[in-house]
């Protein structure tokens, strides 16, 4: 086994195992090692089943000297955020209202049991805040995840135990969930790559409750990793209302040619006309776009004309909130994260025509997102204003607003139109990292992930945490 396979991509991971460089199992027993080691100092995970995941790993090591490997991400490991049903391991949900022995857990969300299929490792479940209703990760059940680069700073949310864990090399891959920037929020912190394809390209089984804006969507430390993980987890599942049919385009070619970007229009929003960014992360990401210019892509700064849409995301956001919590009945009241029954009471007024209206302004931003990209094959925007700010808290201190979608202006508006979003690393701004959001029209995910690929290749990659500045 080579020195630092903690490290390994997924992609390299795979390519090992292939030539028998590598074996599934070793590799999987110095990831738990890791695990065990370095995850108390951050709470990523909230699960570990280290017999079953060893077991899993003897099995593809099998099927490698066999000669029959089930696909790409055969003995890969990968974690599952705690908002997605995995067979024989209890989903709580970061909630004390949920009980290991209330139900059988005998279902794999789909995404789950295609990783399953393809013979990956599941290492187990990482944490989220509860019912992964906010932008950062604590919650009653397993307290508060934090930032690997700065254990003081919070990880994201709400699948900042995924970002958190690949962030910290415990595992090449995850998969979370993003419902107003649940998978870019935390990558951006912790600086990884995480990507909400297009709404409906990877299935969500049982619907989530804010379903109109639910993604699930694949994390890790590089581009090609990310479209590997998403040819495995995505395409057609009938119990999913808006699945869309399987992807004629592959993920993982989409990203294999990365020499340039001629002919490639960018529309690049600093602030979509209502954000507001540290000088840091506003230098950063102009010098990702000054690499694109460089690579041969037209840039023109563009001014959406946007009036702030929170208001139309926390109706569709808190409506759904409303529905889970007022399902626990009258316990709920003592044992519900204290932040979420006040974020529900600040919003208990929505009525149904507040509903439609919000419906019909996504509806209108999406148009005027699809008139957009007939000019602009994609679109660049910072992924946060901020660097992390301290763990524990829902906003940074002294904030004047309670909402974390006050200081996440970039990432949810792109719920709302259910369009493409990936968050890459852009730089530090001191020593954290600070990431650049690209938005793609619907559809065309594999032009998002050509664009992000192509950076990549461009700035040598991305550094991981044991590359710190």
């Amino acid at each position: 086994m080579p020195d630092g396979a903690r490290w390994m991509s997924a992609t390299e991971l795979a390519a090992g195992y292939r030539s028998g460089e590598v074996s599934p199992e070793p590799i999987v027993g110095e990831l738990l090692e890791t695990i065990n080691a370095v995850d108390p100092k951050i709470n990523a995970f909230c699960l570990v089943d280290a017999d079953a995941s060893v077991a899993a790993a003897r099995a593809s090591a099998e099927r490698f000297a066999a000669g029959s490997p089930l696909g790409p991400l055969d003995g890969v490991p990968v974690s599952i955020k705690d908002l997605l049903l995995t067979k024989g391991w209890p989903t709580l949900r970061g909630s004390l209202m949920i009980e290991p022995d209330d139900l059988e857990w005998d279902v794999d969300a789909p995404a789950v049991a295609r990783l399953r299929e393809a013979g990956a490792v599941l290492l187990g479940k990482v944490t989220t805040p509860e019912f992964g209703w906010k932008g950062v990760t604590d919650s009653p059940r397993t307290g508060i995840t934090r930032n690997p680069w700065d254990t003081t700073r919070t990880s994201g949310g709400s699948s900042g135990g995924s970002a958190a864990a690949v962030a910290a090399g415990l595992g090449p891959l995850s998969v979370g969930t993003d419902g107003g920037g649940s998978i870019r929020i935390p990558a951006a912190f912790c600086g990884v790559v995480g990507f909400k394809a297009t709404l409906g390209r990877v299935p969500m089984y049982p619907p989530s409750p804010f379903a109109p804006v639910a993604h699930v969507g694949p994390m890790a430390r590089t581009v090609a990793d990310v479209a590997l993980l998403l040819n495995t987890i995505s395409g057609f599942d009938p119990r999913d209302w808006a699945a869309l049919p399987t992807a004629a385009d592959s993920a993982a070619a989409a990203v294999a040619s990365t020499t340039d970007l001629a002919s490639l229009r960018i529309g690049y929003s600093p602030d979509l006309s209502f954000g507001t960014n540290d000088a840091g992360v506003h230098a950063n990401t102009d010098q990702v776009v000054a690499v694109l210019e460089q690579l041969g892509a037209e840039v023109e700064k563009v001014d959406l004309g946007w009036e702030d849409p929170v208001w139309a995301y926390h109706v569709l956001w808190y409506a759904g909130a409303a529905a889970v919590v007022g399902a626990l009945g009258p316990a709920a009241d003592e044992r519900v994260d204290p932040l979420l029954l006040e974020a529900i009471e600040r919003h208990r007024d929505i009525t149904s025509a507040d509903y439609l209206d919000a419906v019909a302004l996504r509806m209108e931003l999406g148009t005027q997102m699809g008139r957009l990209h007939e000019q602009f094959d994609v679109m660049i925007t910072p992924s946060m204003p901020s660097v992390a700010f301290e763990a524990g808290r829902t906003v940074p201190d002294g904030w004047e607003s309670p909402e974390w979608t006050s200081w996440s202006p970039y990432t949810y508006p792109f719920n709302l139109t259910g369009q493409p979003a990936i968050t890459v690393p852009s730089g530090f701004d001191g020593r954290l990292p600070t990431g650049v959001q690209i938005v793609g029209a619907r559809h065309h995910d594999a032009t998002v992930l050509r664009v992000a690929a192509t950076y990549e290749n461009a700035v040598g990659g991305f550094a991981t945490l044991e590359q710190r500045p």
